[in-house]
């Protein structure tokens, strides 16, 4: 059932692809339209996810990826794994840790449509400022706004990752880029 619900999801993320130019994006760009064509479509069509699509056929969540949804992506760019230390992702994708890579993906799926205005609503809302956002993997992120004013992430290993683009909607979900993989 997590697989399924991670594949819908996935979709969901490669529907950004195309919207990111050059892995150029800036703090929390916004993405109003709505697409009519499906995560898959899109992704095939873009290289800013090449690696976060050979991540999730590794775990062989692309099969599903075609799932109703909605679901909210929080879906690393290129440069984000580039960050990971040395041979991270090649140890990742091998079969043998299938389990583990399946669990950081879905660490970066929410369920639901959450937009970006929602978020930083729940941000500000809280007395701590910060807002506790629950993972299909089950974990939590912590939201927060950064000092530039862009919506941040905080892992459970305390590592940080800013949305560089927000608001990429697709008709299964809304994706956010994010410049660094938040792992659980």
């Amino acid at each position: 059932m997590k697989n399924i619900r991670f594949s819908k999801v996935a979709v969901t993320l490669f529907g950004s692809l195309a919207l990111v130019s050059g892995g150029s994006a800036v703090a929390m760009k916004h993405h109003a339209e709505m697409s009519s064509q499906n995560i898959v479509e899109k992704a095939a069509s873009t290289d800013d996810f090449s690696t976060l699509v050979a991540a999730v056929t590794a775990a062989d969540l692309a099969a599903t990826l075609s799932g109703d949804g909605p679901f909210t992506v929080f879906a690393p760019l290129n440069s984000a794994f580039a960050k990971l230390p040395a041979g991270t992702v090649d140890t990742l994708v091998q079969p043998e840790n299938k389990e583990t890579l399946t669990s950081i993906l879905t660490y970066h799926v929410v369920a639901g449509r959450l937009k970006a205005d929602y978020l930083v609503g729940l941000v500000k809302q809280s007395k701590s400022g910060t807002a506790n956002i629950k993972t299909i993997q089950g974990g939590i992120l912590k939201a927060t706004m950064g000092t530039d004013g862009s919506l941040m992430l905080t892992d459970a290993k305390g590592g940080t990752s800013k949305v560089v683009m927000a608001d990429v909607n697709q008709s299964n979900g809304v994706i956010h880029a994010i410049d660094t993989v938040v792992m659980p």
